[in-house]
């Protein structure tokens, strides 16, 4: 059995034990993305410099990067293949790398190399909305950390960027 089918199944065989975790799972899986960003607009209110290369750097990696990827790489997701505790309904669109992961350790690194202790709070947000994706049954551990690293290499890219230009 490979590493990534041993470790999808550790996390998602948490799913469906607890309603209390699964109602967590669920809010950190789909809704609290919203939350991060409403926290990203008001703690930076006063540098919207850092807004803006935040969701700059975000599109590229969930836009740009991740969806060139998926092009060339098309992965189902562990529901469509696999026996899963599957929490809520998500379509069948390719599962590599992971959008949201992309998309928020994006946001995480420029937050971060603006301000370190909130960037260390928002890579920590980000790593638990992108793990409860995998115990929500729609993402294999190997696409959250493909997307972690795309998005960790387009906060960087388009902070160095804005630096030159």
């Amino acid at each position: 059995m490979n590493l990534d089918i041993l470790i999808f199944q550790q996390i998602n065989g948490l799913a469906g034990q607890f309603g209390f975790l699964d109602k967590l799972g669920v809010f950190f899986a789909e809704y609290c993305q919203y939350i991060l960003v409403a926290v990203l607009i008001w703690l930076f209110r006063k540098n919207i410099r850092v807004v803006i290369f935040s969701g700059l750097a975000a599109v590229v990696a969930k836009f740009g990067i991740a969806e060139l990827i998926r092009l060339f790489w098309s992965r189902t997701r562990p529901f469509i293949d696999h026996n899963v505790n599957l929490l809520f309904e998500k379509v069948n669109e390719p599962s590599f790398p992971s959008g949201h992961a992309s998309f928020f350790f994006a946001l995480s690194t420029v937050v971060y190399l603006n301000n370190k202790k909130a960037g260390i709070l928002f890579y920590a947000v980000s790593f638990i909305i992108s793990i409860s994706r995998v115990f929500a049954g729609v993402h294999w551990p190997s696409d959250i950390l493909a997307g972690a690293m795309v998005g960790i290499f387009s906060g960087w890219l388009v902070m160095n960027l804005a630096k030159r230009f």
